[in-house]
């Protein structure tokens, strides 16, 4: 068994292969920490949102493109989504305000679930991330 910390809904990367078709650039998640746009996804083309030491690699999203689409946290906020598994997934509404996906009129989202023992007996076995 592979525990993935990261998944994504077929209506989101429907939604992400239409945004790295009019982009024409490999896309990036970075789950927001708060602030200006609360605790959003944020979609970026890659190379325009800047990942540190200070950032944790939580996966890489399979959505039907040629690439993947790598998934980012900040390092304090893995502190607390340690113990759960991330899905992102799309409703209607307006997109936060620095991810792509803005103008569509659609906006990602996270939904998470605590991961379950077996889960996190396995995850205790990898290094941290």
């Amino acid at each position: 068994m592979t525990v993935e910390r990261v998944a994504i809904t077929p209506q989101a990367a429907e939604l992400l292969r239409s945004l790295r078709d009019s982009h024409a650039q490999p896309l990036m998640f970075h789950q927001s920490g708060g602030c200006c746009d609360g605790s959003a996804p944020m979609c970026f083309t890659q190379g325009t949102f800047m990942t540190g030491h200070q950032d944790v690699h939580l996966g890489d999203l399979e959505y039907g493109a040629t690439e993947v689409a790598p998934v980012w946290i900040s390092r304090e906020q893995f502190a607390y989504w340690s113990h759960t598994h991330i899905t992102i997934d799309v409703v209607p509404g307006r997109g936060a305000g620095f991810s792509i996906e803005g103008p569509t009129g659609n906006r990602f989202i996270i939904r998470s679930r605590i991961f379950t023992e077996e889960e996190t007996a396995e995850l205790s076995t990898y290094a941290a991330p």
